[in-house]
């Protein structure tokens, strides 16, 4: 059957569209090219695909960002989708920022040492998290199925391109002084590498008993990893929910998440956060947002799997299913804590008559509303 081919135009407004453009992308962003009738104002661009980042790609795997630069109105976190081979390395190294990461496939071997010399090492898979804070050195090594991994930071600028990497870090030392420092002689100092190593081809590790080092300073005090998907969930008419932030994964005390799954035919509920703006990554399925930035203006954008959105501190918000699978994606925050505030929780906790004034309806309907949050209806 020939698809429709989809115009700017709702009765006696727009009108046909007959070209030059990008029908592929008129087809994922239907209420771009066709705002619902709602929409007004104009607000910054909320969406930016994975798919259009640049692919950075090393021996052994490969990496893409959406950043500030990708998608400027995200000044308080970045991204990055990075893909492991099997056995390779994400070299050891820091950063200035907070590294917040969900694991998308596959699984993965990950280490730090922090400031005490405390050390950490686990496997982790497809479903789980890590947290390493600002700072604290970290390596990452596939295992026999390779990974594919997305790493959340929280700073909007933050570039996975200028990590700090003890390969570049003694590319760039003087060899006399790295002598001095580790007691090397000429000849282990003539194998370092020249520049960074950065994703590079190693060989599967074994078991993980076998891999632990004992430090003599013990292990560090609250564990970089959590199983996200072990978490039973809140369940809701419309879907699911898991929330995890420093209350249930106490290590991560600069970024929390949710992980949302919204049924066929279900919706995020209409609600906004008090605490920082919204980072999303979309995991599977296919959905719309309508965004409420006060002042009378909207505006509704498309995401599928890959997409990243983002929504501003305080803008009202919904997020829908639109296609016949379940709509999978994470919500992440620059902060400790997940809050957020539900239109009918706080409807339905204001005395009646003061929602019924306010929206012209009778007081049985508001007195009908949920006095707990809903999250995800149908």
């Amino acid at each position: 059957m020939t698809q429709t081919l989809p115009q700017p135009k709702r009765g006696i407004r727009g009108g046909t569209d007959t070209g030059p453009r990008n029908i592929e992308l008129d087809l994922q962003n239907p209420d771009l090219l066709t705002p619902p009738a709602e929409d007004a104002g104009t607000i910054p661009n909320l969406k930016f695909s994975m798919s259009m980042a640049h692919t950075r790609m090393e021996e052994g795997g490969w990496t893409r960002e959406v950043t500030q630069r990708e998608l400027p109105v995200a000044t308080q976190l970045a991204g990055v989708d990075m893909k492991l081979n099997p056995g390779a390395y994400r070299e050891m190294h820091w950063h200035k920022q907070s590294e917040w990461a969900y694991v998308l496939d596959g699984s993965c071997r990950i280490g730090a040492v922090d400031q005490e010399g405390r050390t950490f090492l686990d496997d982790v898979q497809r479903g789980d998290l890590w947290f390493f804070p600002k700072g604290v050195p970290h390596h990452i090594q596939a295992l026999g199925e390779g990974v594919e991994f997305l790493l959340v930071f929280d700073d909007g600028m933050f570039s996975e391109n200028s990590t700090f990497m003890i390969s570049d870090y003694f590319a760039h030392t003087p060899r006399s002084v790295l002598a001095k420092n580790f007691g090397w002689s000429p000849e282990q100092l003539a194998k370092l590498p020249e520049r960074e190593k950065y994703i590079f081809d190693g060989q599967v590790p074994s078991a993980l008993e076998s891999d632990k080092l004992v430090s003599p300073t013990g292990d560090v005090p609250r564990t970089f990893k959590h199983r996200m998907l072990a978490e039973t969930p809140e369940r809701f008419k419309g879907g699911s929910a898991r929330v995890v932030d420093s209350t249930r994964f106490a290590a991560s005390n600069a970024i929390s998440a949710a992980l949302v799954e919204i049924d066929p035919g279900g919706m995020r509920e209409l609600h906004w956060h008090t605490t920082d703006d919204e980072w999303q990554y979309y995991i599977a399925g296919t959905g719309r947002m309508g965004v409420f930035a006060g002042s009378g203006m909207n505006r509704t954008f498309n995401y599928q799997a890959g997409d990243v959105g983002y929504v501003p501190f305080a803008y009202g918000h919904y997020i829908e299913n639109t296609g016949k699978e379940p709509l999978v994606f994470l919500e992440m925050f620059r902060n400790p804590r997940f809050e957020d505030i539900s239109v009918s929780q706080w409807m339905a906790n204001t005395p009646p008559e003061v929602a019924a004034a306010t929206l012209n309806q009778d007081r049985a309907t508001i007195e009908a509303l949920p006095h707990t949050k809903p999250r995800i209806t149908r």
